[in-house]
Parts: structure tokens; sequence; C-alpha cells
């Protein structure tokens, strides 16, 4: 273990304050050793990611310094931060989908040969890239193409070929199966020994004490402590993210399925490329029960959840909800007949961004009776509504009218829950209901969603995450491009590697087995 003399760099007294008065950052301290795997967690608001914006040079902060090998340094740009070897790898990739890989890898950097790019040098560039840091890819294919895992690669190659010994990357496991886990992570620590310092942002517990050699927490914007992993336990970090003991496992009795839901039968789905991602895909789901479908992204799971919730009227098969088939229903109608949704993309779908709290809230129900009071809203009822659900679903605010972009990530997806789960639907759409918030937003959503079971509603699960589907669901199916590969009826029979096998393609249950286990 390195000592701390070996500091390679180092964030003193940070304080980041925005336009608007919120103090993102408080007296922040942060360093990390050359050749380590330094975890950052804290919950969603804690400050992590401006923190990472700061050291990438996308902010400014108002106090503090960064030392570089013990020397003040200036980052005022993500160029600036680049040439002192610091990249950043985001969690949403930050790649063009129709360009090679070689083209990807070299933009900003464009090889010439005769004053043209010379997409040769651009092949010899990544293919020295690849071999040397053990990051395999092939040069010539289109990042369209490419699974999230390799994905992934090429933007860690990207950093490294522009000279970054210090990578950040921001839950860079958030959509990979086990096995692209097990495989990043065998690469990560290949880095390390090659002396590359990796800091690592993640909600995974876990998967930071599996990977990590030192953690720093941050809380409210503060940093609450530095530990080695080997000192400390899931349940310590969780402590020490949110002040106060919390249960990590749901919970659950047995499920008590009763009557059917949702039927969906033989449902196939062409995108405007032309390419078919779902395929004669069959099942249902009843009350009192959690269906979980999991799948690595982009093998059908997004496109079953834009159908049922009215938003893709665009498809070959039937999709039944409480004995009524929705073909031709509005987005509306289809809420009315029972469903309510948690969408994968909540700042596009689920939030309006600009407006308070209590308008998002109240959105869905506002111009039913009882919110009406002649010709203007019963603001009483509004505002009752809206505290109370505050209260219970212990969203952090500065009061019902803050704008819900001035939210953490956690705290918004707490509004979005707030009026969906208590709009009185006997159907409860969750599609990546717990993606990039933290821990206690995410157990608290998760019980949530076992209560809403118990209480009578059906749930389908969408999800990339294979703890959290496994863990909540009772039943659970399996995607790999655009088929049901798997499907349990009892989803505590599966292992994590199993299903990984599953949703990778490389084992895949008969039709007839899938068929049986469906209508058993």
């Amino acid at each position: 273990m390195k000592n701390m003399k070996d500091t390679i760099l180092s964030m003193e007294h940070i304080t980041k304050v925005y336009a608007n008065g919120f103090i993102a950052n408080h007296d922040v301290n942060f360093s990390v050793r050359e050749g380590e795997i330094h975890a950052l967690v804290g919950e969603n608001g804690a400050g992590k990611s401006t923190l990472m914006k700061v050291l990438f040079g996308s902010e400014k902060p108002e106090e503090g310094c960064i030392l570089y090998r013990g020397k003040e340094i200036r980052i005022e740009s993500p160029t600036v931060a680049i040439k002192y070897g610091i990249g950043m790898v985001h969690q949403h990739f930050m790649l063009v989908p129709s360009l090679t890989v070689a083209e990807n890898l070299v933009i900003g950097l464009e090889p010439k040969k005769n004053g043209f790019f010379s997409m040769e040098e651009a092949i010899r560039i990544t293919k020295a890239a690849s071999e040397k840091y053990n990051l395999i890819v092939d040069p010539l294919v289109k990042i369209e193409d490419l699974s999230v895992g390799v994905k992934q690669k090429v933007e860690i190659l990207k950093a490294l070929v522009r000279g970054a010994g210090i990578v950040i990357l921001d839950e860079p496991t958030a959509v990979l199966t086990p096995q692209e886990t097990k495989e990043l992570f065998s690469e990560l620590k290949s880095l390390k020994r090659k002396g590359y310092t990796i800091i690592f942002i993640s909600h995974k517990l876990n998967e930071v004490k599996d990977l990590c050699d030192r953690v720093t927490v941050l809380r409210s914007g503060k940093t609450i402590g530095v530990e080695e992993i080997k000192n400390v336990s899931k349940q310590d970090i969780s402590r020490m993210m949110v002040g106060r003991d919390i249960r990590l496992n749901i919970v659950k009795e047995r499920a008590e399925r009763e009557d059917e839901v949702l039927r969906i039968e033989k449902v196939s789905k062409v995108n405007s490329l032309g390419k078919v991602v779902l395929n004669q895909v069959s099942f249902h789901i009843r009350k009192g029960e959690i269906l979980g479908i999991a799948g690595v992204e982009g093998n059908g799971q997004s496109e079953i959840s834009e159908i049922i919730s009215g938003m893709d009227p665009y498809y070959d098969g039937n999709v039944v909800l409480n004995g009524k088939d929705i073909r031709g229903l509005s987005v509306r109608e289809i809420r009315e007949n029972g469903v309510a949704h948690i969408s994968e993309d909540r700042m596009t779908y689920g939030i309006v961004s600009d407006r308070s709290i209590a308008e998002n809230i109240i959105s869905d129900r506002y111009y039913k009776r009882e919110y009406q009071k002649g010709f203007l809203m019963n603001s009483k009822k509004v505002n009752n509504t809206v505290d109370d659900l505050i209260k219970k679903y212990n969203i952090i605010c500065d009061g019902k009218d803050q704008p819900v972009r001035m939210l953490s990530g956690g705290n918004m997806q707490k509004v979005v829950a707030a009026r969906e789960f208590t709009s009185e639907a006997n159907l409860i759409l969750a599609n990546q209901p717990t993606r990039g918030i933290d821990i206690g937003a995410s157990i608290f959503l998760r019980n949530k969603l076992v209560e809403l079971r118990d209480n009578g509603a059906a749930v389908l699960l969408i999800s990339a995450d294979l703890s959290e589907v496994m863990e909540v669901s009772d039943s659970l199916i399996v995607m790999n491009e655009g088929n049901i590969a798997a499907y349990f009826e009892d989803a505590s029979t599966v292992t994590e590697e199993e299903m990984g096998l599953y949703m990778l393609g490389i084992k895949k249950m008969s039709e007839q087995e899938i068929r049986r286990a469906i209508n058993e």
C-alpha cells in the first residue's frame, strides 16, 4: 500500500456555490494516491458530480485549490484537465454512433496524411492502444453495432490515448452484465498495476468493496470521511452516506397473485432503421405480482415500456389492459385505464423541470373534480395533497413551490414516484426507477414497489440493475435481441451469473420451455 507521500492529486477546501445560492460543495477535501482505485460515494445531491466537474474543469469553484504532484494548478477547462493527464468517462457515453471505433478514438487528434485524414493511422493507433491497455476492441466496427460493455472500453481508451494518468469513471457499471462488470474490473486492476489512478463513482457498494482501495464519502456537500476499504463494511459506508442505519435488503412476503391485469400477445416492433427490436413477445402479469424484465440495454425492454404506456402506438400484436385492448388509446386514456408510469428518462418524460414540485405532483390529476373549485383550482386540496406527499416520500426540498430542477436526482425521482404511486393505478410500469440515485432513495422506492404489490397492484419492473430486479421481482423475464431468452416463475431460483449468460445470449430457453413457464 502506498503512503500519503505518494498522493498524486489533492483538492483542498473546495467550495462551489451556484447562482441560485445552492452550495454544492462546502470546504471539501479529496485526494488520490498514484496507482490506486479510489471510490467517491454519497447520496444524490451530496456533491460528487460537482466535485468531479471542478476537477475536470467543467465548473469553477469559489474557493479552494487543486494540487498536482504537490504543486498548485488551475484547471479552467476540460482541455486543461487533459493536459494534466486527467480524463473523465461520463455515465452517458460521448461517442458518435455512426462512426467506427478508430474514428471515435482519434476525434480531436485526427492523424493526417498528405493533408487528409488517415484512416490507416487511426486504425494503427487504436490497435496499439487496445493491446497496450488490454482493452481489446475492433477498430473498424461502428459504435452503434457495439455492446454496452465494449462502448465502455472505447470511452476508457479515448481517455488513455489522450494521456490520462488519472481516470474518472462515473457509474461505469450501471448497464453492464455481471460478466461485463467482471471483465471491466479485471481491466481496471490491470491499469492500476501499471500505475494508473482510477476515481470510481458508484452507488453499488458491493462493487466499491470488491474493487477499490479507499473510499471518500460526501454528504450534503461536505467530506464525511476517508477510509481504507478493508476497514469498513457496506453498512459502515451507507451509514456515513446517509447519517443513519438503513436496511440494505428488501424484506417481502411471498406473492399472492390474483386476476390478470396485463396481457402482451405476440408483440413485434420494427424500428425506424428497419431493425426488429421486438419479436413475437408474449407474457402476462397479475395483481399482487412484481414481474421483472432484465436485459442489456437495447434488447427490447424500452420498446415494451413505450408500447404499454402509449408513447409508441406503432407495433404488431395485442396489448390488453384490464380486459381492454389499448390500441388507439391516448396516453391519458391508458393512464385512466389503470396505468402509472415511471419513465427511464425522468428529465424528458417524468417531470417539467422549470415547474414547481407541487405542479409536477398534481400534473396527472389537476383536472379531476376533487381538485377543482368552480372554474378555479381547489388550492386547499392541492396544498394538502402536496404537503402530505412531500412528507410521506421524504422529498428533501425548500418547499412545494421550489422548481423541480433544483432538486437532486434522487429527490426528483421521489417527486415522480409520489405522483405515480398515488394515482390509484392497478398496473405500475416502473422503467429504471432507481437509476442514478443513491442507496437511501433506492431502498425507499424498492420498498414502495413491494408495498404497492401487497396492496393489490401489478408491478412491471424494468431494470438494468441485476441486484434490484432479482431482489424485488417475484417472477422474471430476461430479454435478448428482442426475444424472451428466459422466464423464471420464481426469481429467487436464478443467480446473477446465470442471468448474465441469458442477457448476453450465451444461454437461451426453448420456446416450449418459456411458453410453458409463462402459462403455468
